[in-house]
């Protein structure tokens, strides 16, 4: 079992005032520290405009510096919101970064859920899955062919004779693909398009056991070479997880944080995706010793070596999504990776994964 951590870039308004430029130099020593203690993926959120989520405006151009400042870690996108994008410069970036990284990409894809997001840029946000399953037959056929000649609704490209796709990336056929799918459409499309499957920290463990019972039930409609993707089956599911000495500890340590985070993920800016995602009742006053129950990996390392047991036993995940928001604060959220590293993960190290260098 592999684990990552997500990170969203989120300021702490506190320690991290407005404009906040302060937020990417400490998500930078965070990724370094998951590096050193043996993570397997860090992956890189991308948001725009707000400072109530995550200020990231490039995955790409954070990916190729991360690249340099890292060692063993996988660098992984979650998610390149395909909509926003120009797909061949999707195909083009994933490449340069796995080169500059020495084959170390990881790439996951999904359609946005952020209304104001597509306003910023001037794009169709009710049209945006239709655009991201046409950005995908792009870049799907570039990865595999070098080359298109494509006339669609929203694309149209030329790219035969003597050019092709450059550059050309370390991984073959390329680097190992992932959808970030909430609703059974894009579930389904994910697992007949060959896709690795992410889930969201939102959802119940219920929930989220059946999406991943969804996804596994179309796999095998995935046609060759698709289905060649290293990717394909693999369900990587993420989590608000805070481990500290005791679970009283952990409880007066993240309560607050957490709330005040789900909070916001509950109102209007994210009303759409909550629904596809989550079973929870946005009308409902939020109960920490709930979401233990249902949804959180907080406590002492006993109570998340059970909980990680019972969600992948809900599950059938392949990989664990650390998340947290920056409210615990720098040194709370150090702490906390350092413990799940050192006493958590090395209770599922025996079944494949990074470990850390001496």
């Amino acid at each position: 079992m592999e684990f990552g951590v997500l990170f969203t870039s989120h300021p702490n308004h506190v320690e991290e005032p407005h404009p906040h430029r302060a937020v990417h130099a400490r998500v930078t020593e965070e990724i370094q520290l998951v590096d050193r203690l043996g993570y397997d993926t860090a992956w890189i959120a991308e948001h725009h405009f707000s400072n109530e989520y995550g200020i990231m405006p490039d995955v790409f151009a954070y990916m190729s510096y991360l690249a340099g400042v890292t060692t063993g870690i996988r660098i992984g996108a979650a998610v390149v919101t395909l909509p926003l994008y120009d797909p061949i410069r999707v195909v083009e970036n994933a490449a340069f970064v796995d080169i500059l990284s020495g084959g170390r990409c990881v790439l996951g894809l999904g359609s946005g859920y952020r209304a104001y997001e597509f306003e910023g840029f001037g794009r169709p946000f009710d049209t945006r899955r239709d655009i991201q399953e046409e950005a995908i037959e792009v870049i799907q056929t570039l990865f595999h062919d070098k080359q298109i000649v494509h006339e669609g609704d929203h694309f149209s490209y030329r790219i035969d004779g003597k050019l092709e796709m450059l550059p050309v990336s370390i991984q073959q056929p390329h680097p190992p693909l992932y959808m970030g799918a909430g609703s059974d459409r894009s579930i389904i499309y994910a697992a007949r398009k060959g896709f690795g499957l992410m889930q969201s920290t939102l959802g119940s463990f219920e929930a989220v056991g059946r999406n991943a019972g969804l996804y596994r039930s179309h796999m095998a409609e995935c046609p060759a070479p698709l289905n060649g993707n290293p990717a394909h089956g693999h369900v990587d599911v993420a989590r608000w997880v805070y481990v500290a000495e005791t679970d009283a500890r952990a409880r007066a340590e993240s309560e607050a944080g957490i709330i005040r985070h789900l909070e916001h993920f509950m109102s209007s800016a994210t009303s759409g995706y909550f629904g596809n995602v989550s079973e929870k009742d946005q009308d409902q006053k939020l109960d920490y010793a709930d979401l233990a129950e249902t949804t959180l990996l907080h406590g002492s390392p006993e109570t998340v070596i059970r909980r990680i047991h019972e969600l992948r036993e809900a599950t059938g995940m392949t990989s664990l999504l650390l998340h947290y928001p920056p409210h615990y604060g720098h040194a709370n959220a150090m702490k906390s990776l350092r413990l799940f590293a050192e006493h958590v993960m090395p209770a599922f190290r025996s079944d494949g994964g990074r470990m850390a260098a001496d």
